[in-house]
C-alpha cells in the first residue's frame, strides 16, 4: 500500500512537512524542480530549476528574465513546475501563474550569491547562441574589470519569480502502482478543496 498522503485544509503545512523531509533525506538539492513552460509556438519547455523561497504565497525561482524560461513566462503567465524526492518516492506538482518578486527580495538574494556568480548574472547572455566558451570567458572578463570590487549590482534583466500556485498536487509511491495522489484546488475565495485522483 502507498504512503497514505495525510489530509490538511492547508497544502502549505504538507508542503513544508516533506520538503523537510527531502531536505534531510535527498543527498543533494532537494530544492530542484522541472519548470515548465510554454513557448511562442504554443509547445511545452521544461528544465531543472533551484527554488531559493517558499511560504504561503508561492514558490521563488531566479532568473536572467531576457532567457528563454523568461520571456516565455512574461508572454503567457502560465506555469507548472513538478518537485521529484526519489529517495523518498514523493512527488509535488504545482500549477498556476508567476508574478515577479519585490526589488527588495531580489536585491538581498542577489548580494547573498558568491560574487563570481553575480559577475555571471551580467556576463551571460542566457539563452543565446554562443561562438564559443571563450566568449562567454572573455565577456566575463569583461565584467570582472567593470565591477573590481566585491560590490557588484543586481543587474536590472535579472530578479525573482515566484510561483502562485492554483493547484498542489502530492503524489506517494505505491506498491504495484497503486500510488496515493490528494489534488488541492484554490478557490475563487481563496480557500483549498482537496480531491483524491485515481493513479
Amino acid at each position: 500500500m502507498p504512503d497514505m498522503i495525510r489530509s490538511e485544509a492547508d497544502p502549505f503545512v504538507l508542503f513544508g512537512e516533506w520538503y523537510r523531509e527531502a531536505d534531510e533525506a535527498e543527498p543533494s538539492y532537494a530544492n530542484s524542480m522541472a519548470l515548465a513552460t510554454v513557448r511562442e509556438d504554443g509547445s511545452p519547455d521544461v528544465r531543472i530549476v533551484l527554488m531559493k523561497a517558499w511560504d504561503h504565497r508561492g514558490f521563488v525561482f531566479y532568473t536572467n528574465l531576457q532567457s528563454a524560461k523568461g520571456t516565455q513566462l512574461a508572454r503567457s503567465g502560465a506555469v507548472a513546475a513538478n518537485f521529484h524526492w526519489k529517495s523518498l518516492q514523493r512527488q509535488v506538482r504545482l500549477r498556476g501563474a508567476v508574478e515577479p518578486v519585490s526589488v527588495e527580495e531580489a536585491d538581498a538574494y542577489f548580494a547573498s550569491r558568491p560574487r563570481v556568480s553575480r559577475l555571471g548574472a551580467w556576463a551571460s547572455p542566457q539563452s543565446r547562441p554562443l561562438g564559443s566558451r571563450d566568449e562567454l570567458v572573455g565577456y566575463l572578463r569583461e565584467v570582472e574589470a567593470r565591477f573590481p570590487g566585491e560590490d557588484v549590482p543586481r543587474p536590472p534583466h535579472w530578479s525573482g519569480l515566484r510561483i502562485v500556485p492554483n493547484q498542489i498536487e502530492f503524489w506517494s509511491d505505491g506498491e504495484f502502482r497503486l500510488h496515493d495522489r490528494r489534488l488541492y484546488s484554490r478557490g475563487k475565495d481563496g480557500t483549498w478543496g482537496t480531491a483524491i485522483l485515481a493513479p
